[in-house]
């Protein structure tokens, strides 16, 4: 999401995992289906397989089917919570947790495991626990 030319926010986060899983699940759910037509086709006659366990496997590969899709719409609601929360760092003044950076940010990066800002001098800083955010840079003092 570009905000100016000057400041922006990115989003490099990872699904690709999610979809692989995805795609795998669905393989295996079109795989299901075409191994009970072929067992339903080529079964025993005088001992049919009981319909009801047919069923409960149905339903199982349907759950595990659905709950992968849950698992993809909750990455993509958590990447872009990510995204706005940290589109909501650009302009502000920040410093690391550890103390050893500081600087307005410019821009932030999202990764799939966290948030990187940039600050206006190029220092980056790790978005966590411990980070001291500001409306702008704390005034310093002089002495005489």
């Amino acid at each position: 999401m570009a905000v100016t030319a000057t400041t922006s926010a990115t989003s490099t986060s990872t699904t690709s995992t999610t979809s692989t899983a995805e795609k795998s699940a669905t393989l295996n759910y079109d795989n299901f289906l075409q191994l009970l037509i072929a067992q339903m086709k080529n079964q025993d006659p005088t001992d049919p397989v009981d319909a009801s366990e047919q069923m409960s496997q149905l339903a199982s590969f349907s759950q595990v089917e659905q709950t992968i899709q849950t698992n993809t719409k909750l990455d993509t609601l958590l990447s872009s919570s990510s995204l706005t929360q940290a589109s909501s760092y650009i302009g502000k003044y920040m410093t690391s947790a550890d103390g050893t950076s500081a600087g307005t940010i410019a821009s932030v990066k999202v990764y799939s495991d966290g948030i990187i800002a940039t600050t206006t001098d190029g220092k980056s800083i790790l978005v966590q626990a411990g980070i001291t955010l500001a409306d702008q840079a704390p005034a310093t003092t002089t002495s005489s």
